[in-house]
Parts: C-alpha cells; sequence; structure tokens
C-alpha cells in the first residue's frame, strides 16, 4: 500500500512538472497574443518627434522589352526629420549612372540644389512651386522621387496605424485616382492596399511588419526633352517600432514599363524598369 502511494505520488510529480510548463507556456502565448497580436498599439504622436536620419537608396535598372541591359542608375541620400516646425531636410544626395551591369557604379555627382532642403512634408510638396530651384534636366526626377518615396513611406507607416488588423488587407480610400506630379507629369492609383503582416524584434525591441501593395498604376510624364507613359507596380514592407512608432527600415520594389518618346529621336522605344529602393535609420 505505501508503495502503490509513493508510486502515485511519484506520478502526480511527474505529471505537474510535465503539464506546468505546458500550461505556463499556453498562457504566456495567450498573454502575447492578447497584448501584441489584436491590435496595434495606440501611440501618442508625439513619441515619435524625435530627430532621426535615415539613409535612402534606390538602384534603377533599365532593361528592354526583352530583358536586355540597357542601363542603370543610383540615387543616394541623406534624409533628417523631427526638426523644428515639423520639418524635414535632405542632404549628400546623389545620382550615378552606368551603362555596365556588372561594374559597380561610380561616385555618381552631387545634386547641390538638394543640400540642406528643408520642407514640411504634406501635398505641397506634389505642386511645381515647391520645385522651382530644381534645375530643369531630367536627372531631378530621381530627387524628387526621393522626396516621393519617403512620404509615402511615412504616410503607409503614420496615417492608417488605427485601421489595421493582423493579416486583413486595408485598402486605403483616400488615395485613388489620377493627381498631377508637380506639372512634370500625372499619376494614378488604381488600389493601394496595406497589411498589417506581424512582429519582428530589432534590439529587444518589437516592430509591426506593414505590407503595402500598388499594383496598375498609370504613370505619363511630360518635359521638355522626354515624354512617357506606361504602367507602374510597386510594394514593399516596413518595419515600425510598437513603442514609438518610429520607422526602422523600409524596403520598396517596383516595376514600370513605359513608351519613351526623346525630343530629335525619331522613333519611341520600351523601357521596363526596376526599382529597389531601401531605407535605413542610420540615427
Amino acid at each position: 500500500m505505501k508503495k502503490n502511494l509513493i508510486s502515485g505520488l511519484k506520478g502526480a510529480i511527474l505529471i505537474v512538472f510535465l503539464v506546468t510548463p505546458l500550461l505556463c507556456r499556453g498562457q504566456n502565448e495567450k498573454k502575447f497574443i492578447g497584448t501584441y497580436l489584436k491590435k496595434l498599439p495606440e501611440i501618442s504622436d508625439k513619441k515619435s518627434k524625435s530627430l532621426l536620419k535615415y539613409r535612402m537608396t534606390a538602384d534603377y535598372t533599365n532593361r528592354n522589352l526583352y530583358g536586355n541591359f540597357t542601363s542603370k542608375t543610383k540615387v543616394t541620400g541623406d534624409y533628417t526629420r523631427g526638426l523644428p516646425g515639423d520639418s524635414v531636410t535632405w542632404n549628400n544626395v546623389f545620382i550615378s549612372n552606368s551603362s555596365s551591369f556588372d561594374k559597380p557604379f561610380p561616385q555618381g555627382t552631387k545634386q547641390e540644389y538638394m543640400e540642406n532642403f528643408r520642407y514640411i512634408p504634406s501635398s505641397g510638396m506634389l505642386k511645381e512651386q515647391a520645385f522651382k530651384k530644381f534645375p530643369s534636366n531630367t536627372e531631378n526626377i530621381f530627387a524628387r522621387n526621393l522626396i516621393w518615396d519617403m512620404m509615402a513611406t511615412e504616410n503607409f507607416a503614420w496615417k492608417y496605424w488605427d485601421s489595421l488588423k493582423l493579416n486583413i488587407p486595408y485598402i486605403i480610400p483616400d488615395i485613388k485616382g489620377e493627381f498631377n506630379m508637380s506639372d512634370i507629369g500625372n499619376y494614378y492609383h488604381n488600389k493601394i492596399e496595406l497589411c498589417w503582416k506581424g512582429i519582428s524584434q530589432i534590439n529587444n525591441e518589437l516592430y509591426a511588419v506593414i505590407d503595402f501593395t500598388a499594383i496598375d498604376n498609370k504613370i505619363a510624364m511630360n518635359m521638355d526633352q522626354i515624354k512617357t507613359k506606361g504602367t507602374e507596380q510597386y510594394w514593399g514592407s516596413i518595419l515600425v517600432s510598437m513603442k514609438t512608432k518610429n520607422i526602422e527600415h523600409a524596403i520598396m520594389l517596383s516595376g514600370t514599363m513605359q513608351e519613351i518618346e526623346v525630343k530629335g529621336l525619331k522613333d519611341k522605344f520600351l523601357v521596363k524598369t526596376i526599382r529597389e529602393l531601401e531605407i535605413n535609420k542610420i540615427q
């Protein structure tokens, strides 16, 4: 009887030892899910007012209709936000061109008109007046893209934060239709979709992973030396702090197919451009 009692107690203790960690793990998982995966935390916008610096790099690879490489361009720039009056600035913007697919880019040319270029992010940055000091050459389109891509990334990360639910696509209601790009052309958004896909961890801090997708967009540009029309698809992912709502990292990929007409050339031609863009926090 005594032996049976001892054996029974040993079995009970063993079961407790085996089951307790499982129960604790289950409870911890439920607590984790309830805390972090039910909805994004409410974060005051004041927490994201600190001085932040980012490095943006955008690689453009051009090919013809048959996939043959023709040229490539690299654009880099340092972006600072959190300045007085909610203003931001750009510095060290370089544009580098190459006709070799395998060789690294040369240093490129510094865009002096972008040095300390300061503004407040708003819809006003789509107006021609915002770029009155920019040169008239076609390369300044790459510099404008830095500005517009950063504005789009911040918009996707912050503006719809309260509307996102885990793994449920959210269609942005107020970004649709055609708009003018500072009088150099028009862009038509068919649909932009956001989706909070989950969380990631960097240096013991949790980040929301927010994906964005925009397909079947139309683009048409009309400048002195060049005219284009075509379609663009773009998509990407943003890591946003669940503590401060600051952006830690973002990537954007895009594919554009355009018919190009260059002044002085008899024939039009088609160009497929792949853009690979990355935003890294450097401070």
